[in-house]
């Protein structure tokens, strides 16, 4: 592959996370049907697919987008603000 299409390809994979995440944000904030639970599930199930867009970083989806949706799942569910949900 050339440096172009690497880099088309990057950003595709890049919009693909963005609606992900968007989606699971919205969802989890806003269908009052999900239990907390599922919501837990959710972003589990985030994670794992951004995983397999972006193999090996981990840590960034736990320092980046994890957050982020945590702070939905406590404003949701009304959970402590203590440490992670996992």
């Amino acid at each position: 592959m050339d440096s172009e299409s690497e880099l088309q390809e990057e950003q595709r994979r890049l919009r693909r996370l963005r609606l992900l995440v968007d989606v699971t944000a919205q969802v989890i904030a806003e269908d009052e049907n999900v239990t907390l639970c599922e919501a837990l599930r959710l972003v589990e199930a985030a994670r794992t697919a951004a995983l397999r867009l972006f193999p090996d970083k981990d840590e960034t989806f736990d320092l980046v987008i994890r957050p982020r949706l945590e702070r939905i799942l406590h404003d949701r569910f009304g959970l402590a603000a203590n440490g992670p949900v996992h």
